[in-house]
């Protein structure tokens, strides 16, 4: 079993979305999936309530000291991914996700102040030793904000991911319809996103 936390201590960066999404897409490719929502809005909890006839992943919303109690009992069950959604400005929370990953994803949008917030999270990471990456959300199509976010990564002395997760429509849409981006929009860009970070992910994480 595969642990994957999505973390951020900065709001508004993806962090649900790229957790939804993932856990579909890992149940699109055969494999056993629970996401844990670890925030206390829930985002990713409420997104599955409106979920209709939609095979998905089981999403359950958890108080974060019971943890490392329900990572143990997924792999009991035979879960082959978990993925964690955490909440912003929440260190204990992000320090307990981090401890217990395989692999940790940072998203952060291509803003240098969004990347300086970002360090914060990224020292939790290499406090641990951790496999992670930068993963860039809310990307325009062309600009120097791009170039600078890469730059500024860089200098934090840890991996970026190759895949850019661009600011489209469908992962809005989507989410308010209780769907994955590659549900909403099967043949779209976002789709092959998600689809591009799967496959990334699973490389890093050693779940191929």
């Amino acid at each position: 079993m595969q642990v994957i936390s999505i973390i951020s201590q900065k709001g508004g960066v993806g962090k649900t979305t790229l957790a939804t999404a993932l856990a579909v897409e890992a149940g699109r490719n055969g494999r056993e999936a629970l996401l844990l929502d670890l925030d206390p809005q829930a985002s990713a909890s409420f997104w599955n309530d409106s979920r209709s006839d939609e095979a998905g992943p089981a999403v359950t919303a958890i108080p974060p000291a019971r943890l490392e109690h329900y990572l143990k009992a997924s792999e009991g069950a035979g879960a082959d991914f978990v993925f964690i959604d955490t909440p912003p400005f929440a260190k204990d929370i992000a320090y307990d996700a981090a401890k217990l990953a395989d692999f940790v994803l940072i998203p952060a949008k291509p803003a240098v102040l969004d990347i300086i917030a970002m360090t914060r999270t990224v020292d939790l990471i290499k406090a641990f030793s951790k496999r992670a990456a930068v993963v860039l959300t809310f990307c325009p199509p062309v600009g120097k904000e791009l170039d600078e976010a890469q730059e500024a990564v860089a200098q934090l002395d840890i991996e970026l991911c190759p895949i850019r997760i661009g600011n489209r429509i469908a992962f809005s849409r989507a989410q308010q319809s209780g769907q994955a981006a590659q549900e909403y929009e099967p043949q779209g860009k976002a789709a092959e996103e998600i689809k591009q970070l799967y496959e990334y992910m699973c490389i890093h994480a050693g779940g191929n």
